[in-house]
This record gives structure tokens, sequence and C-alpha cells, in this order.
């Protein structure tokens, strides 16, 4: 396990069971970065990923 799993495994064992909008989400990584300004580029590539992630789906 990656040391940043950690924080993945921590997330999943609180909130898993929850449901959450993508509206939600965004608003949490704005904060975030609000908050920690030079992750900025990070988060900026992570919600890239989320919001292109289905581009290869085969079943599209």
């Amino acid at each position: 396990m990656y040391f940043t799993d950690r924080g993945i495994e921590e997330l999943e064992d609180r909130r898993g069971d929850e449901e959450v909008t993508l509206a939600w989400l965004a608003g949490k990584l704005r904060g975030f970065v609000d908050a920690n300004p030079e992750f900025e580029t990070a988060i900026e590539r992570f919600a890239t990923y989320l919001a292109r992630d289905d581009e290869d789906d085969p079943e599209d």
C-alpha cells in the first residue's frame, strides 16, 4: 500500500456508505484548493481525470 492510500482507506472506512453529488465533490475540491493552493495542479488533474474517465468506455 502506498502512503497516500491511507487517506483513501480512511475515506472509504468513514464515509464509504454515503452518497454524494459531483457538485458536492466539486465544492469540496474548490475549498481544499482555496485552503491549500500548492495542491491546485494535482487537484485540477484529478478533477480532469474524473471528468474524462468515461471517454474510453467501450459501452459508449
